[in-house]
């Protein structure tokens, strides 16, 4: 099997080239990701813990999936694919807010993403693939943000980054209000 490789691009979001996944993040250099927020009607948003065998940030807690757009690949149509792919269902996604990020893990990598943050709706549990996901759970939106404050240690580095933009960019009280 041939290995994933991520869309290189510039400070603009435009694709300049392709590159094998972990030397994109051994090399720490830009790249297209996406990162999906599945919220219900009781404002609260599904986290899923990463597997324990992940390469990085095994077991901690994160957005309810995240990945990198394949070659001619669209943000939304990537989204529909990693959700199903993850966490076993399909819902209709739209895009958010989009910015760049970077951040070390203590095994090297580093993630250096222009993130698009893709929003969308569900209400029933989801069926995780236990080779991505060890756990997921409902959480009140603003329950996640305390206790990211209170426990960062329990979630991923670009989770925190990436939720405290999403939270700053939509109001948690009106996020049902906006479907």
């Amino acid at each position: 099997m041939e290995e994933e490789k991520v869309i290189l691009v510039n400070e603009h979001d435009e694709q300049i080239g392709l590159m094998p996944k972990i030397e994109a993040h051994e090399k720490a250099v830009l790249h297209r990701a996406f990162s999906v927020f599945i919220l219900n009607a009781k404002n609260e948003l599904m986290l899923q813990q990463r597997a324990h065998h992940k390469y990085h940030s095994p077991g901690l807690w994160t957005n309810t999936c995240c990945s990198h757009q394949r070659d001619g690949e669209g943000n939304i149509d990537a989204g529909i694919r990693r959700l199903n792919e993850e966490m076993g269902f399909t819902t209709v996604l739209k895009e958010s807010i989009s910015f760049i990020y970077k951040a070390a893990f203590d095994n090297g990598l580093t993630e250096h993403e222009y993130d698009h943050v893709l929003i969308g709706y569900y209400e029933d549990n989801p069926v995780i693939n236990p080779e991505e996901v060890a756990d997921w759970k409902w959480t009140a939106v603003t329950a996640v943000k305390k206790d990211i404050a209170a426990h960062p240690e329990a979630y991923t580095v670009w989770f925190k980054i990436i939720f405290d933009k999403f939270y700053n960019h939509i109001n948690p009280e009106e996020i049902v209000n906006h479907r």
